[in-house]
């Protein structure tokens, strides 16, 4: 990216935060409560209807599916007149299993270091989006809570969501990230203008593409196609985020979902949608599951469903040739945009907020919402967010650290993930905190607790942890399904009275050279899928809420 086009994107962003600044002026229950919350501390704009929509109880609908339950939730409190509604839906929620520190709260409540009061990922959707409802009519703008999208646009130009059918964002973007993202097949027999902001014509669109796919199908553009001031390939191809639908077509879409009853198969938003529109859409697609997480037996026939209720609908782009996409959902991205990145960081304007004058490129730790004792050392890579730190604690690089309470003089290894929760079990209150490495995957599962050593903890086998902390291989038990056993519902973490103790209790798995872990007789032991189930909403929110009122008195003294 060079120097002039960095400057005008962190220049539009900075004149969005400002404008959306002027307005914040003005699980279900977690975001209900939290939404509350933000309105009750003018954090968020006020006027506007908040709505927070749980998908139903049975078989998992994907976020497609949660797009059209939550259309036809909307339909049903307002009626006809939804059809005079400009909507932001915002797919807000998952396991975050590769982001758990997000996991208890949801990831639209994730911290950025931006803003006072602190922004979380709400506000910043908000702001980046805050030019948009002006120039949108009725209809639905589906965006993703873990994705920040900057753009800057010529001042005497609007984004327009005004025609039928579907309307997207399209962002150059290298060829490789075309592989694990959607790509647009745009018409190359419209001449492209050297302008920040194009209205294009989308043939068709792929849904994670090969490179050999992309070339193919006519996807891949030339540099000089295009004003591509930020990308320095000399091939590029325009890739998905944010979409529009118009009213009469979400209509359409909640017709099909009326009529097919409740869903038994997930529904991808973009891949099972876009696929379907453009005038070179084919039905092929509907077969084709290489990127299904778990098939169902009656996705293709739902995908062929959708495909001819969208039949030759149209797909608009706003191919926004001055822009950056970031997505922010891994422990690793979450570590790099917020402690290492510099691009992110400028065009922000992150570096004011860690407490420098200008923009700069080293690592730092960052420290968000957290009550710090004079003689803690944090090391550059960290991310620090809803803690108490005692005196003289150290935190190690690469760590991320959330909503825990950590006694003086105690030390976290490098490359640690930590996340403390308050839990209610057996009709008491408790607090679990959970630990990982930050490479590992808690997705990954094995048939039966009998194969647990196909999983690894801080880069050794599940077992060999074991057997370091005395405890036996056999006594693991794992919550819920014991057909899929993996990092995300091994109970291995010990339930206790107390924040802090339930820190160093768990801490104690981490030193080095191995120790057995003594726990108190009785101890219960949680895996964090279990802790989710039984999280007490109240006292998390409780407990941020008074460190919020002890950082600001501390910042006023």
């Amino acid at each position: 990216m060079n120097e002039q086009g960095s400057k005008k994107l962190q220049i539009a962003t900075m004149e969005k935060l400002e404008r959306f600044d002027t307005l914040r002026a003005l699980g279900q229950e977690a975001y209900e409560l939290q939404i509350s919350e933000k309105l009750g501390r003018k954090e968020i704009p006020l006027g506007i209807s908040y709505h927070v929509f749980s998908d139903p109880p049975g078989a998992k609908i994907g976020n497609g599916g949660a797009t059209l339950y939550s259309l036809q939730r909307l339909e049903d409190i307002y009626g006809k007149a939804l059809g005079g509604y400009r909507i932001l839906l915002i797919h807000a929620g998952g396991f975050s299993q590769r982001l758990p520190n997000a996991s208890a709260l949801g990831k639209i409540f994730t911290p950025m270091p931006l803003g006072d009061p602190l922004y979380q990922m709400l506000e910043l959707k908000l702001a980046v989006f805050v030019d948009l409802p002006k120039h949108m009519k009725p209809g639905v703008l589906v965006t993703s809570a873990d994705c920040i999208e900057l753009y800057s646009i010529a001042e005497d130009e609007n984004i327009r969501f005004d025609r039928s059918g579907f309307t997207a964002l399209a962002h150059p973007s290298p060829i490789s990230i075309g592989t694990t993202h959607g790509v647009f097949v745009l018409d190359q027999k419209e001449k492209s203008v050297l302008a920040d902001m194009e209205y294009r014509t989308c043939l068709h669109f792929l849904h994670k593409p090969s490179v050999k796919k992309m070339h193919e199908n006519g996807a891949v553009c030339k540099s000089q196609d295009s004003c591509m001031s930020l990308l320095s390939d000399a091939e590029f191809v325009y890739t998905d985020s944010t979409y529009y639908v118009d009213y009469n077509t979400a209509m359409l879409l909640l017709s099909l979902f009326r009529e097919v009853g409740p869903l038994g198969c997930e529904i991808d938003a973009y891949g099972d949608f876009l696929q379907a529109l453009g005038p070179q859409a084919t039905v092929a697609y509907t077969n084709n599951t290489a990127n299904v997480t778990k098939q169902e037996s009656n996705l293709v026939e739902m995908r062929q469903k959708i495909f001819h209720c969208l039949k030759g609908t149209p797909l608009n782009l706003v191919a926004l040739n001055h822009s950056k996409f970031y997505h922010i959902g891994t422990t690793t991205e979450y570590l790099f945009y917020l402690t290492e990145d510099p691009c992110l960081r400028g065009e922000l304007g992150l570096y004011k907020v860690l407490g420098y004058s200008q923009n700069f490129s080293f690592k730092v730790c960052c420290v968000m919402l957290s009550d710090v004792k004079p003689g803690c050392s944090l090391t550059p890579g960290s991310v620090v967010e809803y803690c108490r730190l005692e005196a003289g604690a150290h935190v190690g690089r690469r760590t991320i650290l959330s909503g825990c309470w950590v006694g003086a003089g105690l030390k976290v290894p490098d490359g640690t993930f930590m996340h403390s929760l308050c839990v209610n079990r057996d009709g008491q209150t408790g607090f679990v905190t959970v630990t990982f490495g930050i490479e590992d995957d808690l997705k990954k599962s094995v048939g039966s607790p009998a194969n647990m050593e196909g999983l690894n903890l801080f880069g050794a086998s599940l077992v060999e942890c074991l057997v370091k902390w005395g405890l036996s291989p056999e006594s693991l038990r794992f919550s819920g399904d014991t057909s899929s056993c993996s990092l995300w519902n091994a109970c291995l973490f010990p339930v206790c009275p107390d924040m802090r103790n339930s820190f160093s209790l768990t801490l104690e798995m981490l030193q080095p050279g191995g120790s057995t872990v003594t726990l108190p007789p009785g101890t219960k032991l949680m895996s964090l899928q279990e802790a989710l189930q039984c999280k007490n909403l109240e006292e998390m929110l409780k407990y941020r809420k008074k460190l919020m009122e002890d950082v600001k008195m501390k910042k006023l003294s």
